[in-house]
């Protein structure tokens, strides 16, 4: 992809997050009904996520119909471009019917398969972090800025975060433990913010197990764009989703995934 086609992408990715926000945040803190999705676990869905999915997809179908859509609330449309958007309105619904802020809008675009531009917009809090191939960055209330990864460090100094120590199971709850007992902290509670924190230095680690695309695609351009690297503890393709693993260097990463295989 050409550089002006991946900069007018990427602005026109940056106001499907301004346009989402507006549907969405009328429903944040308010109390609003909550549905439950059918899963082995609670998976609540609000109209904020109904809401601010539909917006986006309508705003892609007036202004680049041969796109296609991967949606959480509304499915899949297949497009003929071989462009895709990957949609979230509200990743970290959990989060957002309590009112913590954790919560994000995240939007991806993949060229024949390969994510090539994303968006997290937290706009309660006013985080915009987006990235490609040319770099990334933090609009934070107006104010943008590049990030990078934090300088490279043993496993041991590290900081992580990951959103609960309960999402892992068997013997990912074993490699978790694994990890996490050789870091000097991990944190919880961060949903999608741990991959976009992680990309602007502030975290070496982030993780969570058991995602889907739209869960991740958003995040894979973030991260790499800052010089992160993204990959999974088992070895299945990142930007479908997955138990994913990301670090702010190759050996760092390379050391986690030993931690984690470690008896």
């Amino acid at each position: 992809m050409k550089s002006g086609e991946l900069q007018e992408l990427t602005a026109f990715a940056l106001h499907l997050a301004d346009s989402a926000a507006r549907e969405i945040l009328p429903h944040f803190r308010k109390n609003v009904p909550v549905d439950v999705k059918a899963a082995e676990t609670w998976d609540p869905v609000t109209e904020g996520d109904r809401a601010g999915e539909r917006v986006i997809r309508h705003l892609i179908e007036k202004h680049y119909p041969t796109h296609g859509i991967v949606g959480e609330e509304y499915g899949t449309k297949t497009g003929t471009s071989g462009l895709t958007w990957i949609l979230d309105p509200v990743d970290g619904t959990r989060a957002f019917v309590i009112g913590l802020p954790t919560w994000a809008t995240l939007i991806a675009l993949y060229d024949d398969g390969q994510p090539v531009l994303g968006v997290m917009c937290q706009p309660f809090v006013g985080d915009t972090f987006y990235g490609h191939t040319e770099g990334a960055w933090l609009n934070h209330r107006g104010n943008v800025q590049s990030i990078k990864v934090a300088p490279a460090r043993k496993l041991a100094d590290c900081l992580g975060g990951t959103t609960s120590p309960h999402l892992y199971k068997g013997e990912d709850a074993i490699a978790f433990e694994n990890l996490r007992s050789k870091m000097k902290s991990m944190r919880y509670g961060l949903d999608c913010y741990s991959f976009s924190l992680m990309a602007a230095g502030h975290l070496d680690v982030a993780m969570d197990p058991v995602l889907q695309i739209y869960d991740i695609a958003a995040l894979i351009p973030i991260m790499e764009g800052a010089g992160g690297v993204v990959s999974t503890w088992t070895d299945n393709d990142p930007r479908m989703g997955g138990n994913v693993l990301a670090a702010s260097s190759q050996s760092l990463f390379d050391e986690a995934r030993r931690a984690m295989e470690s008896d």
